[in-house]
């Protein structure tokens, strides 16, 4: 997991696993795909669905510092206590603050016992996304987009940064978009790619379809294919999930994940990341192209 502030998140594009704080997650939004990047094929109607709606429903702060204190006691799962802290950075709760100081300096001096097999230091991009939604909330979204724009060239961000980033108006999409393309630095164009696969503007459909269909034209590494596929199915709308297909054809008409080092376990590169989408939104993107409108 990436630390607070000073982790960057260029890490992220040859990750294909999902992290384990700051949640990327879609319910029961009909024009849009579902997306969970912390539950395996999540379906409506089930019981874990009704779960995740409860939770994203819920208005109450003190009932949602509740749920993800029981977490650091190991009475609640992992991942609901990091969703409860999802849903407290929405809410914008101005007393959050001081409950976001007290854990980090818990955290760090050591005073809390972190649960079996877990490192609570993985809590700190959560932990900073409650606090940037109560300085969004103060200042607005281009003061925000501003403050986090100018600390990406000296990777200055975390996960919550980027979770963030990707909810901000304010032309956040644009800008993202210009500096990728403006850049010659291979590894600040992967940053500006990790961090547009975190936004669901689909103003970025054409470029991120270009880049996963031939990602070395952009002098990235092939592996970033898959970050561009992440932003896609993020973004989740009929047209996405369309140009994520066209991508994955003309990127196997060209070749470009032929490598058989690029696959993963008994699938090649493109098989994988169709699995990769299958897992965090519960269909094939084909099937998505079919049902949404």
């Amino acid at each position: 997991m990436r630390r607070l502030v000073i982790g960057a998140v260029t890490g992220l594009v040859l990750v294909a696993a999902p992290l384990g704080a700051q949640v990327q997650l879609r319910l029961g939004t009909e024009s849009r795909a579902t997306y969970s990047d912390i539950h395996e094929q999540l379906q409506l109607g089930t019981p874990e669905a009704d779960s995740v709606r409860r939770m994203l429903a819920e208005t109450r702060p003190r009932r949602l510092w509740q749920v993800a204190r029981r977490m650091l006691e190991g009475k609640v799962a992992w991942d609901t206590g990091v969703l409860a802290l999802t849903r407290l950075a929405e809410l914008r709760w101005p007393a959050s603050h001081d409950s976001v100081l007290s854990w980090r300096k818990q955290i760090v001096q050591g005073d809390i016992p972190p649960p079996p097999a877990t490192d609570l230091m993985d809590l700190f991009p959560s932990l900073r996304a409650v606090d940037l939604e109560l300085q969004r909330g103060a200042h607005g979204d281009q003061w925000m987009l501003n403050d986090i724009l100018a600390r990406i060239p000296d990777a200055h961000y975390d996960q919550g940064d980027a979770w963030v980033l990707g909810r901000l108006g304010a032309g956040a999409a644009d800008s993202l978009a210009a500096r990728f393309l403006a850049t010659t630095d291979r590894d600040l164009r992967v940053r500006y790619l990790t961090l547009m696969s975190y936004s669901t503007d689909t103003t970025l459909i054409p470029l991120l379809q270009r880049i996963h269909a031939a990602p070395d034209s952009f002098n990235l590494p092939l592996r970033a294919g898959a970050r561009a596929s992440d932003g896609l199915a993020w973004i989740g709308t009929r047209a996405s999930m369309q140009a994520l297909l066209d991508a994955r054809a003309a990127a196997r008409a060209r070749g470009t994940y032929a490598d058989p080092k690029l696959g993963h376990a008994d699938l090649d590169f493109l098989g994988s990341d169709s699995s990769s989408v299958v897992s965090r939104t519960g269909k094939w993107a084909a099937e998505w192209v079919a049902v949404l409108r």
